[in-house]
């Protein structure tokens, strides 16, 4: 079985659509499943039917980890996209073969190949999802770099190689689309990036022209992608005919909301296109739902499912208990925060429920577990304080997230290859910044109070000092005391 590329599905006698030559003018940084899932899935059909013509250059925002990168270049930007789940009553099951992808860089060891791409002319578009930790100031990092450690150092490094070039020239600056899931992540982005320009000394006329002559739009996605399917692997390459090793795949519902000017109607056909992307001058009610509901529906639940012996989403579904924790969540604990129409936010909780329920997905816990600390504090923590705002008193499964999340991250081994749990007998990888888990690690033998101090107390965590929120100490740390004790199961049972 040969490994995906245009001549191979030439051979196969391939019928579907197929964009061989386009100018790169999307630029990426995040060569992972999400993203390629979702905005190279929208470029792509927005290049069949409306006619948008561009390529996607994809640059690795992290360092190491090259494996995805050669594999998407081996098979000439090519990979294959299945999109699978219920709608409108039906099971649905598409397959595409992306053709977007150009190519995908290395910007620590192709840096020069890499800032070249500020060079081309045609390029106009910037994408990137880097996670919610990915959209931070980090002032160690410097403009002599190669490149900045950071997303928004890359970034403005990258900005400046462009106004070298173009200098205010109109018309050469770029539209930022920014897909991390924090408050208005294209406004964050667009104020680290001036920051780095004032530290950097790079000049007012470069300040000017980052404001002028770049829209940073901070934008809404929404789409649950499961990646790269190992066990079906083998027996999807056998049906294909082709051996693709960056297969990708996700649920059947997207919806992108873009916040910016009414001229990216025309500049993005995405309606022309037929396609589920809304431009606004107003993303946030959308992106509050969203977060609040579908994410923080995530982050409140998987943790303590997966220490109460679960490993994928829709088998936490079946499970009464687990379900009901998590409806009482959303029901009686996030949707009351919300500042919507109830019935909207209603309607949207009950299709969340029906999407985790994807017959297709195998949506794993640990996937999801990823950069925890920066998830429960965009996604959950808003809800918490809302719901102490309007009741006065602690929100008992929301509260009881915390302590899920305090007993996920109390691991027993961190070495060069990572942080580890342990989940009965049975070893788990904790993945997220390196301080956290050394923070973690530096307290894996306290008692159930102290730990729930130190971790409500860092500011570093949180932005604020949890700490001065009545009662929260003690709620934690008796919640984790039970988890320890009775186990993760017997807590959610409690409070279902």
């Amino acid at each position: 079985m040969k490994t995906l590329s245009y001549k191979t599905l030439e051979e196969l006698n391939y019928d579907g659509y197929l964009l061989k030559e386009a100018p790169e003018r999307v630029l990426q940084f995040g060569e992972g499943n999400f993203l390629r899932a979702f905005v190279d899935y929208f470029i792509d059909v927005m290049n069949e039917r409306a006619g948008f013509n561009s390529k996607i250059v994809l640059v690795q925002p992290i360092e190491g980890g090259d494996r995805i990168r050669q594999f998407i270049n081996e098979q000439e930007g090519l990979y294959t996209l299945l999109l699978r789940g219920n709608e409108n009553g039906r099971k649905v099951n598409d397959k595409r073969v992306i053709s977007s992808v150009s190519r995908c860089l290395n910007p620590y060891n192709e840096y020069e190949e890499y800032m070249a791409c500020a060079q081309n002319p045609d390029l106009r578009f910037i994408a990137c999802n880097t996670t919610e930790a990915g959209i931070c100031y980090d002032e160690s990092c410097q403009f002599e770099d190669r490149p900045a450690s950071g997303y928004p150092g890359k970034l403005t490094q990258f900005l400046y190689a462009r106004y070298q070039k173009f200098g205010a020239e109109e018309g050469k600056g770029f539209v930022i689309l920014s897909c991390e899931l924090i408050d208005n992540n294209g406004k964050e982005l667009e104020k680290c990036v001036l920051q780095y320009a004032k530290q950097w000394n790079l000049g007012d006329d470069f300040t000017e022209w980052i404001r002028k002559e770049n829209i940073f739009c901070s934008t809404l996605v929404d789409r649950i992608v499961t990646g790269y399917p190992a066990k079906e692997a083998d027996a999807i390459c056998e049906e294909l005919g082709y051996r693709d090793n960056v297969i990708d795949t996700g649920e059947v519902f997207g919806f992108w909301v873009i916040e910016g000017p009414e001229s990216l109607k025309e500049e993005l056909p995405f309606e022309k296109a037929g396609l589920p992307v809304l431009i606004t001058d107003d993303h946030k009610p959308y992106k509050q739902r969203k977060v609040r509901i579908l994410n923080g529906a995530h982050t409140s639940m998987v943790l303590g499912a997966f220490l109460a012996g679960q490993d994928i989403v829709r088998d936490c579904m079946k499970d009464g208990v687990i379900r009901g924790f998590m409806n009482k969540t959303v029901y009686e604990e996030i949707i009351p925060t919300l500042d919507l129409p109830e019935q909207e936010v209603a309607d949207f909780a009950e299709a969340v429920t029906d999407r985790f329920n994807n017959p297709f997905i195998d949506h794993a816990l640990l996937a999801i577990s990823l950069n925890s600390t920066s998830k429960w504090k965009a996604r959950v923590m808003p809800s918490f304080k809302g719901y102490v705002e309007k009741y006065g008193k602690l929100p008992k499964c929301i509260t009881a997230s915390l302590a899920f999340y305090i007993a996920f991250y109390r691991g027993v081994r961190l070495d060069g290859d990572g942080f580890t749990g342990l989940r009965g007998e049975e070893e788990y990888a904790i993945k997220d910044n390196r301080f956290i888990l050394e923070f973690y690690y530096a307290h894996r033998g306290d008692d159930s109070r102290a730990i729930a101090e130190a971790v409500l107390s860092n500011t570093e965590f949180w932005g604020e000092d949890l700490t001065r929120y009545d009662g929260l100490v003690e709620k934690v740390a008796a919640d984790l005391q039970v988890i320890e004790e009775q186990g993760a199961y017997e807590l959610m049972r409690r409070y279902r």
